[in-house]
C-alpha cells in the first residue's frame, strides 16, 4: 500500500534508538524526508547515517533535549529552512522511572511532566502554525497502554501520559478544520531497551530477577509474546499517512491484546 507521503518531510523526536528510531526506519521506507532528534549526538549520527544508506532519502538530525522548548523551536526553524516545510510530527521521549506513589517525589512528578507531557507541548506548538498554512498535517505520540490500562509501579506514566492523551484529543477537534490530524499510538510491552530498563527496576524492588518481570507480563499478553518495534511503527507510519484521513483524536493500542478494555 502506497501511503502518499513520498517527499513528505516528518519529524520524529527521540529517534536514535528504540521505538522512535523504527518509526523513522518506517517513514523512510515510504520515502519521507526525515529531520531526527535525540539526546546522544553520537547514537544519533549513526542512526542518521544507516537510514540514508538504507533508504535514500534526506535526513537532518540534531542532538537536542526535547525538555528544552527554546532547542526544539530552533530545530523546527532549522527543518523549515532546509525543506521548506513540516509535514508530520512524531512526539516521543523517554518513560519516567518506575515508581510506587510513596516512593515519588516533587521533582519525581516535575521531571516526568517535562519529559513526557511539556516536552509534546513543545512540539506540537512549533510544528501547529506551518501544518496551518499548508492545511494538511499529521501529529502522532507515542504513549503507553497505561493510557488505557494503568500499570502497577508506573505510577507517574500512568497519570502523566493521560494527560497527553486529553491533550491531543482535544487538539484534534481544535484543528480539525485545519486538516491537521492528532492521534496517540499507545505501545504495550514491547522488545526495546526502555523495557528491559523497567523490568530491571522493578525486578530490584521485588527482590526477584528480570526474567521473572518478562515472564509475567508475557503471560498476561493473549499474543503470548512481546511486541517488535517495527509493529508500532507501522501503525505510526500509517496513522501519518493520507490513507488516514479520517482518523482523529484516537488512541490506538499496540500491545498484543493486553489491555483488557473495550475501548
Amino acid at each position: 500500500m502506497d501511503l502518499g507521503i513520498r517527499d513528505k518531510v516528518a519529524m520524529v523526536a527521540a529517534s536514535s534508538r528504540g521505538l522512535g528510531r523504527a518509526v523513522a526506519e518506517a517513514l523512510a521506507a515510504e520515502g519521507a524526508r526525515l529531520a531526527l532528534c535525540a539526546r546522544n549526538e553520537t547514537v544519533l549520527a549513526a542512526t542518521a547515517d544507516a537510514i540514508r544508506a538504507r533508504f535514500g532519502v534526506e535526513v537532518l538530525d540534531r542532538a537536542l533535549d526535547v525538555t528544552d522548548a527554546a532547542a526544539v523551536g530552533a530545530f523546527v526553524s532549522e527543518t523549515v529552512e532546509r525543506f521548506g516545510t513540516v509535514h508530520i510530527g512524531v512526539a516521543n521521549a523517554g518513560g519516567p522511572p518506575s515508581k510506587s506513589f510513596a516512593e515519588t517525589t516533587t521533582q519525581d512528578w516535575c521531571s516526568a511532566f517535562e519529559l513526557n507531557f511539556m516536552s509534546t507541548l513543545h512540539l506540537i506548538r512549533e510544528l501547529a502554525p506551518h501544518m496551518q498554512r499548508q492545511r494538511w498535517g499529521r501529529i502522532v505520540s507515542i504513549t503507553s497502554i497505561t493510557v488505557k490500562q494503568p500499570t502497577d509501579g508506573l505510577i507517574l506514566s500512568n497519570a502523566i501520559r493521560a494527560g497527553v492523551a486529553g491533550l491531543m484529543k482535544s487538539l484534534s477537534n481544535e484543528y480539525a478544520g485545519d486538516n491537521i490530524l492528532f492521534n496517540n499510538v499507545c505501545p504495550g510491552f514491547t522488545a526495546t531497551d526502555r523495557l528491559n530498563e523497567v523490568a530491571a527496576s522493578l525486578a530490584k524492588s521485588q527482590g526477584v530477577a528480570p526474567e521473572e518481570i518478562v515472564g509475567r507480563w508475557t503471560r498476561a499478553i493473549p499474543a503470548g509474546r512481546l511486541g517488535r518495534p517495527e509493529e508500532l511503527a507501522a501503525v505510526v507510519a500509517f496513522l501519518c499517512s493520507e490513507k488516514a484521513g479520517y482518523v482523529t483524536g484516537s488512541s490506538v493500542a499496540v500491545d498484543g491484546g493486553a489491555v483488557k478494555g473495550i475501548f
